[in-house]
């Protein structure tokens, strides 16, 4: 991964849940964006979010 490639919080305005359309938050030290009313995880790779409902982890699994 490239250390200078981070994501851009602001993207969050545009982003939502595929699965619950709902909004999301970013976490930074996990890279990843989290949806509480889904609750799943979508992962962030070299700054660019993975909205895939097969790439999210279960927030269950913490």
């Amino acid at each position: 991964m490239n250390d200078t490639t981070v994501f851009d919080p602001h993207m969050l305005e545009a982003l939502i849940c595929p699965k619950s359309h709902g909004t999301l938050r970013y976490d930074a030290e996990a890279q990843e964006l989290i949806s509480e009313s889904a609750g799943v995880a979508f992962p962030i790779r070299d700054g660019i979010p993975v909205m895939l409902m097969d790439a999210a982890r279960c927030l269950d699994d913490a």
